[in-house]
């Protein structure tokens, strides 16, 4: 009966943001699918991408937050094994190191649970609190801004082919990116420590993969921000905002003091999101770069969209070297 076997647990932490006051962290409780994000063989690749969505979720099981002052925040996982770990606390920036990083550690708390943990049942989360250095943040979007996903491409075939039969590791990033965004996190200064906060559509089931990515090349580190799987296949009512937008704006709730770059692209609703935060906030956003895609007709409309737009600074850019002058420019990076 070893097919009956059950998949031993483990806890994903999602690299999230908080203040020195406000502790937010989350993340999802699951059956440790023994995805290999090494194994770049082509089947391993199928069935890597097949265990990112078919997942076996714990659901509605209690865990313990540790911060190394060795505070202990309780959560219990939702029907679908997410968990939020949201509480107001003093002094948080204490716990951070220079970039403002806040380390803690998850692990299960529920005595009943008749299975094998991984880890030692010891897993680690991250939490973003910005360094008071920081002179302003980063809002990026990933597909097709930072990476090639061919969102644009007929019913979107070449996203579903890179996100199946290509390894993280080979997926190449636009030529660029990584520097620009070093230069954006080290500020004017060269020690701003300036939080990058990066947005997709992607749901959370890519979450390791996005950040075997980032990391691969050298990307600053910075919260991931994706959305629920659930969400992913569900239209949304139309005056609903898009996810992407939410996130933008909860971040700037969240700093009220600190001014933000958005970086996107032109291919899909990047403009229209960034112009309306861009209204919403006009003394917030710095400046708007749009990577330009390949697609006359959304070109076209762009650019008609910016055509007499004057509120904030918006860029088209057909490379990072064209946003680093403009960046320089302007007093964002030396």
């Amino acid at each position: 009966m070893a097919w009956l076997k059950k998949d031993p647990l483990q806890i994903i932490a999602f690299q999230s943001y908080g203040t020195n006051s406000h502790f937010y962290a989350r993340g999802r409780a699951l059956e440790d699918e023994s995805i290999d994000l090494e194994n770049q063989h082509i089947w391993h690749l199928i069935v890597n991408t097949w265990k990112r969505f078919e997942t076996d979720e714990i659901k509605h099981v209690s865990l313990d937050l540790k911060l190394p002052n060795n505070k202990i925040i309780k959560v219990t996982t939702d029907e679908n094994g997410y968990f939020i770990a949201e509480e107001t606390l003093k002094n948080l920036s204490e716990l951070t190191n220079e970039e403002g990083w806040l380390s803690f550690e998850l692990s299960y708390n529920d005595v009943t649970l008749k299975r094998t943990i991984q880890n030692k049942n010891k897993f680690p989360g991250e939490l973003l609190i910005p360094s008071t250095k920081a002179e302003f943040g980063v809002a990026s979007d990933i597909d097709d801004t930072i990476l090639h996903t061919g969102v644009v491409s007929i019913l979107k075939w070449r996203v579903i082919y890179n996100s199946i039969f290509k390894h993280a590791k080979n997926r190449i990033p636009l030529e660029g990116s990584a520097e620009f965004y070093h230069k954006l996190h080290r500020g004017v200064s060269g020690k701003n420590a300036n939080p990058i906060f990066y947005v997709s559509h992607s749901p959370w089931n890519l979450y390791r993969y996005l950040e075997l990515f980032l990391r691969q090349n050298d990307f600053p580190k910075g919260p991931i921000l994706l959305r629920s799987f659930s969400n992913f296949l569900k239209r949304k009512p139309q005056d609903e905002k898009p996810q992407k937008q939410k996130e933008i704006l909860n971040l700037l709730k969240t700093y009220p003091d600190l001014p933000f770059i958005l970086i996107g692209d032109s291919g899909e609703h990047d403009p229209d999101i960034y112009i309306e935060i861009a209204e919403e906030f006009p003394d917030r956003i710095l400046a708007i770069y749009l990577r330009s895609v390949k697609h006359k007709k959304r070109m076209i409309r762009v650019k008609g969209l910016l055509e007499n737009y004057k509120t904030t600074q918006v860029l088209m850019v057909e490379s990072s070297e064209q946003a680093i002058e403009h960046a320089k420019k302007h007093g964002f990076i030396s």
